[in-house]
């Protein structure tokens, strides 16, 4: 090959390679990370089901009238069945949660407190390392944690939803949409779940009813005030 060949080989060569660099961003080690981060799987796995004090799927005068009326209590439920946090591993954790606030949930600003049910075989350890995933992931949604406690706690997932139970604390059962309309009018949705999850979907509450004693107690029931779907820590 001769040396003027040689020179526009060269030439497409630096040209095509600065091309891609400035298409890329680089190749810096903080792009290599992110694009790593961007395309992690979740460390922590399971399923979340969520059901509120108003509903989450609803026309605009319905959800304006219960804004300033209710929707300032949830209750929160995990089942985990893979991953760990600060080196302690959760599957098979099961908790509840039940978080108060002095206004409607989707007032970012408004004071709220919350207490945690763990089922009874989980470890101190478990105990204290998904607390403190929950004060990481979401602690401006869930505010202080006010009362860390141990009870039987089932979750169960069937053909027609979830049947949740927390003894002498919470319990919720909520079903499926089977037609699926707020993933088509999404714009009727008003809340987003208290905790990161991936294709959230909403659910009919049957009942949801809270005994414990973070706030006023409280019971719900024949309404779209719940979400769901797998968690995304």
């Amino acid at each position: 090959m001769n040396m003027k060949l040689l020179g526009v080989v060269a030439l497409v060569t630096c040209a095509s390679t600065a091309a891609f660099a400035g298409l890329s961003g680089g190749f810096s080690a903080n792009a290599v990370a992110n694009a790593v981060k961007k395309t992690a799987p979740a460390k922590v796995t399971g399923e979340y089901v969520e059901a509120r004090t108003a509903s989450v799927f609803c026309g605009p005068c319905h959800y304006n009238g219960e804004a300033v009326t209710v929707g300032r209590e949830a209750l929160m439920a995990w089942n985990i069945d893979g991953g760990s946090y600060n080196g302690v591993e959760l599957k098979g954790l099961r908790a509840v949660a039940a978080v108060s606030s002095e206004d409607n949930l989707n007032e970012a600003n408004a004071p709220r407190k919350t207490e945690v049910t763990f089922d009874t075989h989980v470890s101190d350890k478990q105990m204290a390392a998904f607390t403190a995933l929950l004060k990481d992931k979401m602690g401006d949604k869930l505010g202080t944690i006010v009362g860390v406690r141990r009870a039987a706690v089932s979750f169960s997932r069937g053909d027609t939803g979830f049947a949740i139970t927390a003894d002498g604390f919470a319990t919720m059962n909520v079903q499926y949409r089977a037609d699926d309309t707020c993933c088509v009018m999404p714009s009727l949705v008003w809340c987003d779940p208290i905790s990161p999850i991936q294709g959230r979907k909403v659910g009919y509450t049957e009942f949801a009813k809270f005994t414990g004693s973070v706030g006023d107690q409280w019971y719900r029931s024949d309404e779209d005030s719940a979400l769901y779907g797998p968690v995304a820590y």
